[in-house]
């Protein structure tokens, strides 16, 4: 298929769900996993006579967002009453922001290819989250659960600016990072705190842009990836067979990994939007928005940066690290126990990034903390265990977490360090490998580390592997 006679057109409406401890128009709480419809109130359920009242924290939340984009705040801004009809939306029109949102005009700064590029950001919002429909596939019914309705969110809308997978996935895993490091969202996808509606179109350069589709509500990384590649892949095969590309809403299925139709798109005129007539309009001063300012904690940006001056890491390291606040939090909180920022950083970007990827863990599920990891990091820098027997302890605290040296001595995994046990181990594994001992001597060097590796094996990972290393060397030379 010909993807190289066309341009990709990306733009991409992110929702998060704020962090804060009451709903956007009412006082019940936020929590999540709460057993269905016990968090719940005439407001949120849509009673009539019921009037909302606006949570102060969600237009605070929701200007730090819009800072620490780069985006002009609002001085004047109102909420204006959204139309439409769907089950889980029990007024049947929902609270949001049309003409006047709380930040406009600002941008965040990714890696590509070719090095940095901007992404713009239209908007960003606030609104109202809808309830939840609980299918059951064997009743044939739907059960509706109304503790998410309310539920206060911004949504962030990019403008245009993207044009590959791997340039989307950039954004929203810069986007997603910038708000936890202001904690105004947990971002955990897991719970769809932080999912993303994808708008995909393609035409060929010098024409106009072509017809986008919308790919509504996904929460996974991989999937979105998956997904805008085979959205490019199926319009270019339409174009190409003379077919039109029609704007609509689509499904993702992960399994078949295909998009399926859902129904037209609307545009805005559908939602007929007024201003809502129950809430006053949202005033801010220049003090307020210098105080949110003031507010902001270090950015990803600033921290890389620290990162890169201070403990001297690499460009490739500074970016997984500070690509989380969790990650990084994880990094600086261990190096205040074991004051090596070098070992800590190299057992987060190696076993522990891996297990990550391995279990599709978010960071923020690590299970255990930067003490622990300091104190296991102590550990080897004293040679009270190998980083061999390191690898085994990190997987131990992903699965069940304690402190490192209780781990080590309910194990018996304590490192060998009396050279009288040792000696006996290298002796055992030179008798047993005379071809290594006639290889080393043969200029072949390979052999140390070979030989080595049998004592680890031997001494399943315990003994000092800079005494073995020591002592074989000593014995080869006689």
């Amino acid at each position: 298929m010909p993807r190289e006679d066309y341009e990709v057109v990306i733009g991409i409406e992110v929702h998060a769900e704020l962090s804060t401890k009451t709903k956007i128009f009412c006082s019940c709480p936020t929590t999540f996993g709460a057993a269905p419809n016990t968090q719940v109130c005439p407001i949120c359920m849509a009673m009539p006579g019921t009037l909302p009242v606006l949570n102060e924290r969600v237009v605070e939340y929701a200007v730090k967002a819009g800072l620490a984009t780069n985006c002009e705040i609002s001085r004047d801004s109102k909420n204006d009453r959204k139309n439409y009809f769907y089950p889980d939306l029990p007024k049947s029109y929902q609270i949001s922001q049309y003409d006047k949102p709380l930040c406009m005009n600002g941008y965040v700064e990714i890696e590509t290819a070719e090095g940095k590029k901007k992404i713009g950001i239209e908007r960003i919002h606030i609104e109202e989250d809808t309830g939840k429909l609980n299918h059951d596939d064997f009743g044939g019914g739907s059960l509706l659960d109304l503790n998410r309705a309310g539920v206060p969110l911004i949504e962030t809308v990019s403008r245009p600016d993207m044009r590959s997978a791997a340039e989307a996935d950039a954004y929203l895993k810069k986007l997603k990072s910038i708000f936890e490091y202001i904690e105004v969202s947990d971002c955990k996808m897991q719970e769809a705190s932080f999912r993303a509606d994808i708008n995909v179109s393609v035409h060929k350069p010098g024409t106009p842009y072509g017809t986008r589709t919308e790919m509504k509500g996904m929460d996974s990384f991989r999937s979105i990836t998956r997904a805008i590649e085979y959205e490019i892949d199926r319009q270019i095969e339409v174009i190409e067979n003379g077919g039109k590309i029609y704007q609509e809403t689509l499904r993702w299925d992960d399994v078949s990994g295909k998009t399926f139709s859902m129904r037209d798109k609307e545009d805005a005129q559908d939602y007929r939007y007024f201003p809502d007539p129950d809430l006053v309009a949202i005033n801010l001063s220049e003090e307020y928005i210098q105080n949110v300012k003031e507010s902001l904690p270090e950015l990803p940006e600033s921290r890389k940066q620290r990162y890169l001056e201070e403990y001297n890491l690499s460009e490739k390291d500074a970016n997984i690290i500070t690509s989380s606040k969790y990650l990084s939090d994880l990094f600086e909180g261990a190096i205040k126990v074991c004051n090596n920022p070098k070992a800590v950083n190299n057992w987060i970007i190696s076993d522990i990034s891996r297990i990550l990827n391995e279990t599709e863990m978010e960071p923020i599920e690590i299970p255990f903390d930067s003490k622990q990891l300091g104190k296991l990091v102590i550990l080897i820098d004293k040679g009270t265990i190998s980083s061999s027997i390191g690898k085994k302890v990190v997987t131990e605290l992903f699965e069940n977490p304690r402190d490192p040296e209780e781990i080590i001595k309910e194990k018996g995994w304590i490192q060998i360090s009396d050279e009288g046990a040792i000696k006996e181990v290298v002796i055992k594994i030179l008798e047993a490998n005379p071809q290594s001992i006639a290889d080393y001597k043969a200029g072949k060097d390979r052999a140390l580390g070979f030989l080595v590796g049998q004592a680890m094996k031997e001494t399943k990972g315990k003994a000092n592997p800079q005494m073995l290393n020591k002592m074989f060397l000593e014995e080869l030379k006689k």
